[in-house]
């Protein structure tokens, strides 16, 4: 099989296959991106990039609909929820580009002694390198390209391979919209150019969305070489149930936390941690609820989970399932496998000792464990090498907040799910990475704050 290549994870069938660069192709490309953050980032007023940014946006909304059709054809995405991360994308662009002003303004610092002044000025790093997933096309890119651009600092994008017509598609959006041509780089390039490429001295920092093992091999390469990285790696979700009035809603969240995507996200609900009194009838309602899931083709409005991503990915989740009722965990429903659909699956009763307990399932497997006190919640949510995001659910403000606090994790959703938005940092700790995407943090991990000290 081509290195990349659009192939349907319903079917199996290899739609079309990209030329991966060549070396000197790579170099050049690289070149270019350099070169080009004289003029983008120096040269260029940020009003003028905030225009381009927002027309971005714009152009993402304008394409919806062939944007949405094309990750439906690489990795399954249902059309309705590609719709709704087309949209989100757009909305990521029209955040940066509305603030642009505010989020690069000088920072005044008052002096403890002395005459004058003194305030950081932010300006771009320069050229920085992106590895980007499968998972989220055009999300995770416009996350990344997003407040980085508008910097002006220059990128060169490797997309998964499995997504080379969203990447094509982004990159000629960009061009569209005015952005210069050698400020944004698609490339087609291997893991082993792109490990020459984070120790290129003219690569100012890295952002990687991918696996634990992948960040910690980007990491490794860009500490040897003094790069700044961004990591958003795996995760392991707590969804913490203490108490509610409306158990038949907190099902519903639950359900939309962990199907989203085909359960494919790094930050879905994946550990649903249910007090005991709440426990068998919150199994016996998810049970039910996530049985009448049917899988479907991406392309149908009407269909909520299609295929996983691939057969790797398929075969992967299979043998976790299987692995873990070997290891005595029970199988409330699900399991069953027809190609790359998988059926919706609950599992219950995973011990410490069950390598379920401690993987990261990605595909629509919710494992619930039933704990006796707020503490042993907390105590087993934190019992992950992963800190992405969690999820409190209960009636008690004082008691949500304090759970908050506890969680070892970079977010916490209190009585909700799906409340990611443009303005909210998003990253985590422990294994799941550092640094912040979105938000006023996203725009300032790639920056340089330079202290501007004035003596009148």
């Amino acid at each position: 099989m081509a290195e990349y290549a659009v192939v349907d994870p319903a079917t199996g069938e290899t739609i079309k296959t990209y030329p991966t660069i060549t070396d000197e192709q790579l170099d050049a490309a690289v070149g270019r991106a350099h070169a080009a953050h004289a003029g983008w980032g120096r040269d260029t007023a940020v009003e003028d990039r905030a225009t381009i940014i927002r027309r971005i946006g714009e152009l993402h909304t304008e394409r919806r609909d062939a944007l949405a059709a094309i990750i439906g054809r690489e990795m399954g995405k249902p059309v309705e929820q590609a719709l709704g991360e087309v949209d989100f994308s757009a909305e990521i662009y029209g955040y940066y580009a509305d603030r642009a002003t505010s989020l690069l303004a000088d920072e005044p610092i008052e002096l403890l002694d002395g005459e004058g002044s003194a305030f950081i000025r932010r300006s771009s790093l320069g050229l920085l390198l992106g590895i980007m997933p499968w998972n989220y096309p055009y999300y995770q890119v416009a996350r990344f390209a997003g407040p980085n651009l508008l910097l002006g600092n220059t990128i060169v994008l490797k997309h998964a391979p499995q997504c080379p017509e969203s990447a094509e598609a982004i990159e000629q959006l960009y061009r569209d919209a005015g952005l210069p041509a050698d400020a944004y780089i698609n490339v087609y390039a291997t893991n082993d150019q792109i490990e020459t490429v984070i120790g290129d001295r003219r690569v100012q920092g890295v952002s990687l969305t991918g696996s634990e093992r992948a960040g910690a091999a980007v990491a490794e390469i860009a500490g040897r070489n003094l790069k700044k990285v961004v990591l958003e790696l795996g995760g392991s979700d707590p969804f913490i149930l203490l108490a509610a009035d409306d158990l038949d809603a907190v099902v519903e969240a639950a359900v939309d936390g962990r199907m989203e995507n085909g359960g494919q996200a790094c930050n879905a609900a994946k550990r649903f941690i249910v007090i005991d009194e709440l426990y068998e009838p919150f199994v016996e309602k998810l049970t039910a609820a996530i049985s009448q899931i049917q899988p479907g083709p991406a392309s149908s409005a009407d269909t909520t989970l299609g295929p996983l991503s691939s057969t790797a990915a398929t075969d992967r989740l299979e043998e976790q399932v299987k692995r873990a009722t070997e290891q005595g965990a029970t199988l409330r429903t699900g399991g069953e496998r027809d190609g790359n659909f998988y059926g919706p699956t609950v599992l219950t009763d995973i011990t410490p000792e069950n390598d379920a307990y401690g993987e990261e399932l990605f595909g629509p497997v919710a494992s619930v464990y039933k704990v006796g006190s707020e503490d042993e919640a907390i105590t087993l949510a934190n019992d992950t090498d992963y800190g992405l995001g969690s999820y409190v659910f209960t009636t008690d403000a004082d008691q949500a907040l304090r759970v908050a606090d506890r969680i070892e994790a970079g977010m916490v959703f209190i009585n909700a799910v799906g409340a990611e938005s443009a303005e909210l940092p998003f990253g985590g700790v422990k294994n799941s990475g550092f640094g912040r995407e979105l938000g006023r943090f996203g725009a300032d991990e790639f920056v340089n704050k330079k202290l501007i000290r004035v003596v009148a």
